[in-house]
């Protein structure tokens, strides 16, 4: 092998897959195309094209460290610090969650609804706020965290995404109030933590080694997070004619009933691709 060059595209594509798959990574031979993609400057079509092209040494080098990151476990997200979610791209890092697909749900319900007003509690990345800021052009969009490094990549992703006019960003879980009177929205949606302390030993080792843990386990039951936004509504801290929450797997029925309670007399569950029960939503 020259100096100039470091093997073809078909060889680095195998041994990356061969040795991610000797790791234990779900899909070996998806994330090591991604990686090559991102070393190279090439996307997948290309690579796919020419697997006899030769991959320079510097790109090698890259792909090389990269491989090395997913063998151990990281995310491909995280190590190339960008998540495609709906139509936007998102800049992610270890500060906040990975986006998954099936909290796209919450912006097809806004879609849906299609309210003047949102709020999204919880917003980590912003990929829901920004979505939502994308896709429904006239919404007037809030979003909050507890979490001062979440907003941070948040606002991060506003900037790039042209969408910093759009969304209005606080700390905390529900906006400040205006004038001493809690804040109104049509609609609330919020991917709050939902993993209780039991299910933790059981998530893959990307997710316990890498994503922050606050934002998954909100404490033993995984309802916690949950449980504490709907009594703000039920209390009059926090008004909403209609939410929509993502939750775990088994926790919609004991959630739709934590809704009626708060005062949403009607309540139905979503699925996700996968046929679970994935978001409750409650309205008046």
């Amino acid at each position: 092998m020259s100096a100039a060059v470091a093997g073809s595209v078909r060889d680095a594509l195998s041994a990356a897959t061969d040795a991610l798959a000797a790791a234990g990574c779900e899909s070996p031979r998806l994330d090591a195309e991604l990686l090559l993609a991102e070393a190279t400057g090439r996307d997948r079509a290309a690579l796919a094209g020419r697997p006899e092209a030769e991959v320079e040494s510097a790109a090698a080098r890259s792909f090389g460290a990269m491989v090395r990151r997913r063998v151990a476990r990281e995310p491909v997200a995280y190590i190339l610090g960008k998540k495609g979610f709906r139509r936007i791209e998102l800049a992610v890092d270890k500060r906040v969650l990975i986006p998954r697909p099936e909290t796209e749900l919450l912006v097809e319900v806004a879609l849906e609804f299609a309210p003047a007003t949102v709020l999204d509690v919880g917003t980590g990345s912003g990929a829901v706020a920004l979505a939502v800021a994308d896709e429904l052009a006239a919404a007037e969009v809030v979003a909050t965290d507890t979490s001062l490094d979440a907003l941070a990549v948040a606002k991060g992703n506003a900037d790039r995404l042209g969408l910093s006019d759009r969304i209005r960003f606080e700390y905390g879980s529900a906006p400040s109030p205006v004038d001493g009177a809690p804040v109104e929205f049509e609609l609330v949606l919020a991917n709050l933590p939902y993993v209780s302390e039991g299910e933790w030993a059981e998530l893959a080792a990307e997710i316990q080694l890498f994503e922050p843990r606050e934002a998954l386990t909100p404490g033993l039951t995984g309802l916690e997070a949950i449980e504490a936004l709907l009594e703000a509504v039920a209390g009059g801290e926090l008004r909403a004619d209609a939410v929509a929450l993502e939750v775990g797997e088994r926790q919609a029925m004991t959630v739709g009933g934590l809704m009626r309670r708060a005062g949403f007399e009607r309540v139905q569950v979503r699925l996700d691709l996968a046929g679970l029960e994935r978001v409750v939503i409650g309205r008046r």
